[in-house]
């Protein structure tokens, strides 16, 4: 059988190989959007779609023609939307789980196929790259197990997408908030943390905090290079 694993980020770029290699089905890797086409789906033809780290929205004629597998992260139906893992640590949340759902036309809302927990300590690149080893065992008992979907149950809480602009520090006042805000956002292709003094941009990454201080890498722009 034919898998399909669609990712914009490439966390494990041969995560495709690893499940053919770990499973007896075949998987391929779709990372560009151009590329995910009803003309490619047809000749392909794939059992599941797996949407892995995929911050666009898919489209009704995907999720109604084939079986569309979301992994979100978070313990659904709490933390619907976008930017998951920069909204739960920004509200002091440190452990949560995965959730592997079908993809319905209500945003994170259809129902549930399996939950893994996710330590949410770290920089968002180790998150992300711990997120996928979790995501490759889950695809795998996926296939092999093929559980059968549930309802999500419990309170629905809804996440707002994150902008760059929310990455300033200059409101914050407590350094274990400046360190996670630093943090979470500390990933190849994100908008880090930042503050502005006078016509400068100063841009945080790598921050360890200490006892009464935080130290950390700073990079200094002009604000017309900034955000």
């Amino acid at each position: 059988m034919n898998y399909l694993v669609v990712s914009y980020h490439a966390w494990r770029p041969d995560l495709a190989e690893r499940l053919t290699r770990r499973t007896p089905a075949q998987f391929k890797l779709v990372s560009k959007k151009e590329e995910l086409t009803s003309q490619f789906l047809k000749e392909y033809s794939p059992e599941f779609i797996f949407f892995v780290h995929w911050p666009y929205l898919i489209s009704p004629d995907i999720f109604e023609s084939y079986k569309c597998v979301i992994f979100h992260m978070t313990d659904l139906p709490f933390g619907r939307g976008g930017s998951p893992l920069q909204n739960l640590i920004a509200r002091g949340i440190y452990e949560t789980k995965i959730s592997a759902l079908e993809c319905v036309r209500e945003l994170d809302a259809g129902p549930v196929y399996l939950k893994r927990p996710l330590s949410l300590y770290g920089t968002a690149q180790e998150i992300y790259m711990r997120a996928s080893e979790t995501i490759e065992e889950m695809i795998i008992t996926l296939v092999k197990e093929r559980p059968i979907p549930a309802p999500q149950e419990g309170e629905v809480v809804e996440f707002k997408r994150r902008t760059p602009k929310d990455g300033n520090l200059g409101q914050l006042r407590d350094l274990r908030q400046i360190h996670d805000y630093i943090r979470m956002l500390d990933a190849d292709g994100y908008p880090q943390a930042f503050v502005e003094v006078g016509e400068f941009v100063y841009k945080f990454s790598r921050s360890s905090l200490k006892n009464g201080y935080i130290e950390a890498n700073v990079r200094i722009e002009r604000r017309d290079k900034g955000q």
